[in-house]
């Protein structure tokens, strides 16, 4: 054993990249939210980029250790500590037996990702060790962790990476600007409405987790009616129900949804997405399919590249 849970906060679970595979069995695919700081916590620590860690939502964490361990935190800057003394978010650092971590509720942002050397040891469930919190399953006894919760880490990776880079970090606010492709359905909204969803600010509500975000705006007008024979549906969808306001799914979603979808949010702008707490404004911009596909390739270039960089020293 290797850590214990002193305090969990208002929401801590297990993730990992995501649950693939069964979809099609109505199985969501769950995962970090914010996969890029969820990566770089994980390479910061020694592991791959695809280990399992612990996703904190608005800070009030508190952790004992029980064995050494190199930790990472990236996300929302919390100002964390180590025995009291505060330590950089996106960087690394080495945990001793014994040691209080302490990670604060964050000032931007609300999700903040702790990596531990070797991973968090908890079951697979279907090939991921994330945490479905409504269906009660994966990540740690199917549930969000609570104060005594006491588990290990898997066996170390590898060599650290140092601190993440300055352009490797996301700048998350509380009125990002989100770039989205129009589709599946936009052809569902009237034009009228489509532009009044990309001229307005939309503020996104208390209804806010890890299965969607509701936002509040101009009511949105559908062409003949909302609903949609159901179809698969992705990280980032924008449903609009017949109330004509937006609701953004997240990595908790539904399978599939029976309301249209009239525009998708970008890959690389998710993590501002996770980051969205209610009372932040948001605003849409439409790209091109390919505009998004160059973003999302010249991003994950510039990240390997930095691995690369890392691993050559």
């Amino acid at each position: 054993m290797a850590i214990r849970i002193l305090g969990p906060g208002p929401l801590s679970t297990v993730q990992d990249s995501g649950r693939f595979g069964y979809q099609d069995h109505g199985v969501p695919v769950s995962g970090a939210m914010d996969l890029h700081a969820y990566r770089v916590a994980n390479l910061l620590a020694g592991n791959r980029d695809v280990e399992a860690c612990i996703e904190i939502a608005w800070g009030g964490f508190r952790a004992e250790f029980l064995a050494p361990a190199r930790i990472a935190v990236t996300g929302a800057d919390t100002k964390p500590g180590l025995n009291g003394r505060p330590f950089p978010c996106w960087s690394g650092i080495e945990a001793q037996k014994g040691d209080i971590l302490e990670i604060k509720s964050p000032e931007t942002g609300c999700r903040t990702y702790l990596a531990l050397s070797g991973g968090v040891d908890v079951p697979e469930v279907m090939g991921s060790r994330s945490t479905y919190v409504r269906g009660g399953f994966g990540g740690h006894e199917g549930r969000a962790l609570r104060k005594g919760d006491v588990f290990g880490l898997g066996q170390g990776g590898g060599a650290p990476i140092s601190a993440c880079p300055p352009a490797l970090i996301p700048k998350y606010c509380d009125h990002p600007v989100l770039r989205v492709v129009l589709g599946p359905q936009a052809q569902a909204l009237t034009p009228e409405s489509l532009c009044r969803f990309f001229s307005s600010p939309y503020v996104v509500t208390d209804r806010c987790d890890r299965m969607g975000c509701s936002l509040k705006g101009p009511v949105l007008v559908h062409r003949n009616k909302a609903d949609i024979v159901s179809d698969g549906t992705v990280f980032g969808a924008i449903q609009v129900p017949g109330n004509g306001q937006p609701i953004i799914l997240m990595a908790d979603r539904q399978t599939i949804g029976g309301y249209a979808k009239p525009a998708t949010v970008i890959s690389v702008d998710l993590p501002l997405l996770a980051q969205l707490v209610p009372g932040a404004s948001v605003r849409f911009e439409a790209v091109s399919l390919w505009a998004a596909r160059e973003l999302a390739v010249t991003t994950e270039y510039r990240f390997q590249k930095w691995i690369t960089h890392e691993k050559s020293r």
